[in-house]
């Protein structure tokens, strides 16, 4: 801890962590989680960004993708520590912004479009969920190295908790591909998700 980091909380100041952690799911098996996360995601439109709502939602996916772990490829994490709501603020919608523009990260919010065709598209092959969350105070578990698979269920977990008590500030869920029929393919994760590692 900096001399500065130990004057801040000396003197009682509100610690902030804005963390962004990736999670890369392979196998044909994972294309289910698709439809949650996209259900998410038109329901915190719905709520207008509402941090209960999209907080529930987070719920849903952190247990879902729990459930998952034996198609986990690789992960990654960045994040940093503010002493000022602004700095987090704008830190968060950075990470925002990165993860809107990621590859085949556009969402189809059309809700016309016939659930059928779904059946007929194939299924992909590579998911790969962006979760980034600004909350107040500390947390090890979020910020410690997750590219290893026990430091990755414990932050999930703790992405659990951490909504029920209130703590989260900000949340924001994107996903790669994030429209049914795309393909995000082996050489197109390594090229627009340098960071992964292998877990």
């Amino acid at each position: 801890m900096s001399l500065r980091d130990q004057f801040n909380k000396l003197t009682g100041k509100s610690q902030f962590v804005v963390s962004r952690i990736f999670i890369h799911l392979g196998g044909e098996e994972v294309s289910p989680l698709l439809g949650i996360l996209n259900q998410a995601a038109r329901q915190a439109i719905e709520a207008d960004g509402d941090l209960t709502i999209v907080g529930e939602g987070l719920v849903e996916i952190c247990q879902n993708i729990l459930q998952y772990d034996t198609y986990w490829q690789s992960a990654a994490n960045e994040g940093d520590v503010f002493w000022d709501e602004g700095g987090a603020g704008d830190y968060a919608n950075e990470l925002f912004t990165d993860s809107a523009s990621r590859y085949l990260s556009e969402p189809d919010l059309n809700e016309t479009s016939n659930p059928n065709a779904q059946l007929t598209l194939p299924p992909t092959r590579n998911l790969i969920v962006m979760l980034t969350v600004a909350l107040e105070g500390e947390e090890s578990t979020i910020e410690a190295d997750l590219s290893n698979i026990s430091a990755l269920k414990i932050a999930l977990k703790s992405l659990i908790n951490l909504h029920y008590q209130k703590r989260l500030r900000a949340i924001y869920i994107h996903f790669s591909p994030a429209r049914f029929g795309d393909e995000l393919t082996d050489d197109q994760v390594l090229q627009n998700f340098p960071e992964l590692i292998p877990l």
